[in-house]
């Protein structure tokens, strides 16, 4: 029988505790990724994404197991967030200016040829809409800060306002890139008290 990976449970970057912030070495990764604009509660883009993300990456789970003899769990999805004025995640809370990209991990086994793959038997039947706008990047983003999450999202603000205006600083960081967001539970699934969710955002030194 395959042996299947956890990633939630074998790899040091999704770990994390809440009331807790920890500065760590993210190293370089591979992602599906599809980008889109707006609030993800109601933006069509943010589900029609998801709804073409996620098919590509099953496809991907199977082909690695056939292939190569190597099973996994599809790892949690993943948020990128930004936009022009970072207040908007911490102060404003204006969902509608937020630009985002959504990602699922995939192991460094698996190749371009095998992804592309993915992609022309995801569109086979019942093809998403969003499919063509699937790729695979890497993303690089080293050093970081990341804490556990736990409850609504709309209740993040808090936990953002001290990692960014008191953690960071009071550490001699800044923040560079992009703030990033892993979902460890499945919102259609958990009550929205139960949610945990990790927050990272990529630092370099203050000098």
């Amino acid at each position: 029988m395959t042996e299947k990976t956890d990633f939630k449970k074998s790899l040091d970057s999704y770990q994390a505790e809440r009331g807790r912030f920890r500065i760590l070495e993210v190293p370089d990764r591979q992602y599906l990724v599809v980008d889109g604009h707006g609030d993800p509660n109601t933006s069509a883009l943010f589900s029609e994404g998801i709804e073409a993300i996620y098919p590509v990456a099953y496809k991907l789970k199977f082909a690695s197991k056939r292939e190569l003899s190597r099973d996994y769990v599809v790892p949690p999805l993943e948020g990128l967030w930004w936009a022009r004025d970072m207040d908007t995640f911490t102060v404003a809370r204006d969902k509608s200016k937020w630009d985002w990209t959504l990602m699922l991990m995939v192991p460094d086994w698996i190749g371009p040829d095998m992804v592309s793959v993915a992609v022309e038997q995801a569109g086979r039947k019942n093809c998403p809409t969003r499919l063509d706008d699937v790729r695979l990047e890497s993303l690089h983003e080293g050093r970081c800060v990341q804490t556990l999450h736990l409850g609504p999202f709309d209740d993040e603000a808090a936990v953002l306002a001290r990692m960014h205006d008191e953690f960071i600083p009071e550490n001699g960081l800044r923040m560079v890139g992009r703030h990033h967001e892993i979902y460890l539970s499945d919102p259609r699934r958990s009550a929205p008290e139960k949610l945990r969710t990790i927050l990272r955002q990529p630092v370099s030194s203050a000098d």
